[in-house]
């Protein structure tokens, strides 16, 4: 036979469960609705209360709102403000304690207004705090007791639920604000991704006029007049250094998730890369050589991506190797890979140097000293895309003044 002291501590235990039970869900929950509606399950449960209902303080107003409640769909109900002075839901975050009511009819600080307006009547209530560090964020409340009285369990066990709520809609909160924070931060990389491209390609146009007229100006002039052409020349070369730099400043953390990958034919990135960086040393009177492969070799690639690390490769070489230099694209066939291959006479690099020319804006000269303009992001952009093919890229020379050689070793299909 089960005697009546047995009997509440059964229910004693059981709700001691449920309590852990909720401690280890809420912490697991980072969605505000979902905590909202275990908030109010729980409590109707650990109580025997007909319904539950969540209020939580607005900041800005020093009103209470629902945030939920089982009486009525939640849309009706946060349209109605509870205010801190003439509720019952008030006077629990002004004095920061529970409150038991047995009858609520006999409480002048009952605000009739809500029951009124979603026509659902409350008999009892038992209300407490949700308390998160030194501050009231909010209140939970369990509506009219199925039977008896609210006792002192009740009581007890509704403050150590508010208590683990309070944790986890505040959690809920700070990761809604990170999010938000995250998607704030995402469209300012949009907005700067967009500058960038558009202030690049409206300068691109002008300057390759610049460039034309700037060599026409430079083989037709003579004496103080070549001299000043050379320098628009030059500037006009430094801008579009710069120009090619914010092109590619998006893609210093490309991944391999982000590529448009197709089947392409490595000739056609070659051919269409020469074309272009041809002209600029034709400027400088350097010699540029492409050395197209005998065969079709296939690429599982994005063309464009492609296209700016050689790009960024060539630049460098252009950049580096003095006027009537030399400066040469070769492609072997190594097993399951093509090596690309852009040789020059140029100064060469230091041999501790190797390695850390692919760091972002690292450069061999001296930022306070050097003759060559740029921000030193080409060669790190290029190992980004490089890698993201599942390739590789090295440099190698002999030392100073022997000139240097960059190989990109990519699969082919």
């Amino acid at each position: 036979m089960v005697t009546q002291p047995d009997e509440q501590l059964s229910r004693q235990l059981a709700s001691m469960r449920r309590l852990v039970e909720a401690s280890l869900v809420l912490s697991s929950m980072l969605e505000l609705r979902p905590i909202l509606e275990y908030i109010l399950d729980t409590a109707i449960e650990l109580t025997d209360a007909e319904a539950a209902s969540v209020m939580l303080m607005d900041p800005n107003t020093h009103e209470l709102f629902f945030e939920a409640s089982t009486t009525v769909a939640i849309a009706e109900l946060q349209k109605i403000p509870v205010p801190l002075d003439g509720s019952i839901a008030g006077a629990i975050v002004r004095e920061d304690r529970p409150i038991v009511l047995d009858d609520i009819r006999e409480d002048p600080r009952h605000f009739a207004t809500v029951g009124q307006k979603v026509n659902f009547e409350v008999r009892s209530l038992l209300g407490v705090p949700m308390r998160y560090k030194d501050r009231v964020i909010g209140v939970v409340e369990a509506l009219n007791k199925i039977e008896g009285r609210w006792a002192e369990a009740d009581r007890n066990h509704l403050l150590i639920l508010a208590s683990q709520a309070a944790v986890a809609v505040e959690n809920a909160q700070l990761v809604k604000d990170l999010q938000k924070a995250y998607d704030e931060v995402r469209q300012l990389d949009k907005l700067k991704n967009d500058f960038i491209a558009i202030a690049s390609h409206e300068l691109r146009t002008p300057l390759g006029v610049i460039l034309g007229y700037a060599s026409f100006l430079k083989e037709d002039a003579q004496g103080e007049m070549s001299s000043h052409a050379e320098a628009v020349l030059n500037s006009a070369l430094h801008l579009r250094t710069l120009i090619e730099d914010m092109t590619s400043l998006r893609n210093l953390q490309v991944g391999r998730g982000e590529l448009q990958l197709s089947r392409v034919n490595l000739a056609y990135i070659l051919e269409s890369v020469y074309v272009d960086m041809r002209s600029l040393t034709k400027v400088k009177g350097q010699s540029l050589s492409l050395h197209l492969p005998e065969t079709d070799i296939l690429l599982e690639g994005d063309p464009n991506r492609l296209g700016m690390a050689l790009t960024s490769v060539l630049n460098n070489a252009i950049k580096f190797t003095p006027n009537g230099g030399v400066i040469d694209i070769w492609t072997e066939l190594h097993g399951g890979e093509v090596w690309v291959r852009v040789a020059d006479n140029g100064p060469g690099i230091p041999e501790d140097a190797l390695e850390r020319i692919f760091q972002q804006f690292y450069q061999v000269e001296d930022h306070m000293t050097r003759r060559h303009g740029g921000m030193g992001l080409g060669l790190s952009i290029a190992k980004a895309v490089i890698e993201a093919h599942n390739g590789r890229i090295w440099a190698e020379s002999e030392g100073t003044g022997k000139g240097s050689r960059f190989t990109m070793a990519l699969p082919v299909m």
